[in-house]
């Protein structure tokens, strides 16, 4: 533990490197579209330009800064960030703190459907200043599938060749920004909050332009997310750079407004209209790049986000890929290709990034909110001065709150589709979590002493066909004390398995990343053995593998008698034959339940068909795999009367 806190502290260049390439891609490229989500076809005054680019820079202030940056960071759960994992760590204290996690989390991955697009499309759109025909989607499309394609190669090698083209991004906007403002310092004045509350206050919709000014802090969920990837001092000292960057940036477009008085709004590109025409073209392409990392930022956070929900038993198993040797750095490919339909879908149903303003944001309001839940609920239970949290509670409920109401405008432009994905997302979660308590308060345990005269019996008794020499179980149980009765039920009533030896093997997944040891208990002398496998993050779970070389040490060191009166490799001489058994559930016809808990578990059981099956998971052979039923019986019937008539 104390080794990850001080990787996680660990400050170097390379790490500012990757922490710029892979975190502020989101945040970073919100300059291209935040003022024109504001402006829509309102007449610019210096109401409006003010007054947008001081709530800009308060919110930048309050939501990323102060929430993000300085207090939900310091949440780390071993390393890794994100709302899952800041549930983690207080989930034994409430069991209703589940709700605003499968909340938050079901809508950062609704909304990461639009941030990939909207954030290409608005700098490609910048080409239209100069080839005014240019074909905008089918460029938007290439630049997505390159972008998913390159996934495999892991968030370090993306952070290390995109780390340097961030730099040069965010350099570059502030230098824009700096080069407007020098025609008018006195711009700085907007920075005044009371600006902003004039926008609010007496703008005409103006307590609705927040839906847009809400914009430029929706990467900073994935920040937090992030934090597994390149560690919580390399974003926190990176972020000031940035931040300062992206303060000039606004400030420079709100001069360029304030020399646009009485225009309207959809006829100006704030960002665009900073560049001079020399350097429109190379400043296009450096923005096309940039908004591949604004993608790669919400992207990486998914799988990390994904990976921890299939931790926490909320989310339908899915094959994880590690890269590299970096720890919090994976790849789904499932997901990577299911964003990728959904990203191009979306990029062909909004056509422009003006469309897609109209529809982003509503979700991740509602993701941020839940986050303030949860991180209060944490900071409560860390002790800290209970006064401050309650403030810190209020305070972002009625900044989030105000945020949330503004942005329901844009549900009938689009919001409903993040909406709709996020409510599918919750409750696909919410199945998996409330069948997984079920399936738990279901598994009932036997002591393993209690079957041990039977199953010694058995063992020796030549009158029952030998089924296998080693004879090998999954369990649940953490200790050799006790076995499912479901395995009893296979091994006694499931047709008698007759074997030499009875594994029960426990699989127990580590911090570290390539821990492979074992423990073992002989229960029996040459009948039962317990195992635990205690294998890193990283280790793949080849289970039948690593099996093979325990059941050859034990030979070698004349632990267990292994011999087979056929074989024919030199391995099988020695190990002799194995067949694992893999019981499977299924929702019993003589459960009487009520329809919510019917609809529940009749929905698990179809997604369950499109997620890893046991054997794809813990990489063992079809050929040595024996697939069982077992009922999964919630409730007794109810007494039936049978009346006799003969």
């Amino acid at each position: 533990m104390k080794q990850t806190t001080k990787a996680l502290d660990k400050i170097s260049a390379a790490g500012l490197l990757i922490s710029i390439g892979i975190v502020f891609g989101d945040i970073g490229t919100s300059p291209l579209y935040t003022y024109n989500a504001i402006l829509e076809k309102y007449p610019v005054d210096k109401t409006l330009a003010f007054g947008a680019v001081s709530a800009i820079f308060w919110t930048l202030i309050f939501q990323t800064t102060i929430k993000y940056i300085i207090i939900t960071l310091r949440a780390d759960n071993d390393g890794e960030g994100g709302i899952f994992s800041l549930y983690a760590l207080i989930k034994k204290y409430s069991k209703y703190l589940v709700i605003p996690a499968i909340l938050g989390a079901s809508f950062l991955l609704a909304d990461s459907i639009i941030t990939p697009p909207i954030s290409v499309t608005s700098a490609i759109e910048g080409l239209k200043m100069i080839y005014p025909d240019i074909p905008v989607i089918p460029i938007v499309l290439a630049i997505l599938v390159f972008l998913f394609l390159i996934q495999r190669a892991g968030t370090s090698l993306i952070g290390k060749i995109f780390g340097p083209i961030m730099l040069v991004w965010f350099t570059m906007i502030g230098i824009l920004g700096i080069s407007s403002i020098w025609q008018n310092p006195a711009i700085f004045k907007a920075l005044n909050p009371v600006y902003a509350y004039n926008m609010i206050a007496h703008y005409p919709r103006g307590f609705y332009l927040l839906g847009g000014v809400f914009l430029c802090t929706t990467g900073a969920e994935a920040l937090y997310s992030d934090m597994g990837h390149c560690g919580r001092n390399n974003i926190r000292i990176s972020w000031f750079y940035i931040q300062i960057c992206l303060v000039l940036c606004y400030l420079g477009q709100a001069q360029y407004l304030m020399q646009h008085i009485g225009e309207s709004g959809n006829t100006l590109n704030p960002f665009f209209g900073l560049v001079h025409k020399w350097f429109l073209l190379p400043a296009i392409i450096i923005a096309t790049m940039a908004t591949i990392i604004a993608s790669q930022a919400l992207l990486s956070g998914t799988f990390t986000l994904i990976t921890e929900a299939i931790r926490l038993n909320l989310w339908p198993k899915m094959r994880i890929v590690y890269p590299n040797n970096m720890r919090g750095q994976m790849y789904i490919p499932g997901m990577n290709w299911l964003l990728l339909v959904a990203c191009c879908t979306a990029v062909v149903g909004f056509r422009t990034s003006d469309n897609m303003t109209a529809a982003f944001g509503l979700s991740v309001t509602i993701t941020m909110l839940m986050t303030t839940f949860l991180i209060t609920a944490y900071l409560y239970i860390k002790r800290v001065n209970r006064i401050l949290v309650f403030l810190m509670f209020v305070v972002y409920l009625c900044i989030e709150g105000s945020f949330l109401f503004a942005n329901l405008q844009k549900f009938a432009h689009g919001g409903w589709v993040t909406l709709m994905l996020g409510l599918i997302y919750a409750f696909i979660m919410y199945v998996w979590y409330r069948v997984t308590h079920i399936k738990t308060s279901a598994n009932n345990f036997v002591d393993t002493a209690s079957v041990l005269p039977q199953l010694k019996q058995l063992s020796n008794d030549d009158s029952v066909p030998f089924f296998a020499g080693n004879l090998v179980y999954l369990t649940a149980s953490n200790g050799s004390g006790q076995i499912e009765n479901k395995i009893a039920y296979s091994i006694f009533d499931h047709q008698p398995k007759r074997a030499s030896l009875y594994w029960f093997v426990h699989v127990e997944v580590q911090d570290e990343p390539f821990t492979t040891a074992y423990e073992y208990t002989i229960v029996a002398p040459q009948d039962i053995i317990y195992v635990k496998l205690k294998l890193g993050f990283r280790v793949a779970p080849k289970i039948q593998v690593y099996l093979q070389k325990i059941i050859s040490e034990m030979a070698d060191r004349k632990e267990i008698e292994v011999a087979p009166k056929y074989a024919f490799s030199e391995i099988s001489k020695k190990t002799g034959d194995a067949k694992f058994v893999i019981i499977q559930n299924f929702l019993s016809n003589q459960n009487d339940l009520s329809v919510g808990d019917t609809l529940v578990l009749n929905v698990y059981f179809l997604v369950s068909h499109f997620s890893l099956s046991p054997e794809q998971e813990f990489s063992i052979d079809d050929s040595d795999v024996i697939l069982e039923k077992y009922p999964l019986l919630l409730s007794a019937p109810k007494e039936i009367a049978l009346t006799r008539l003969n």
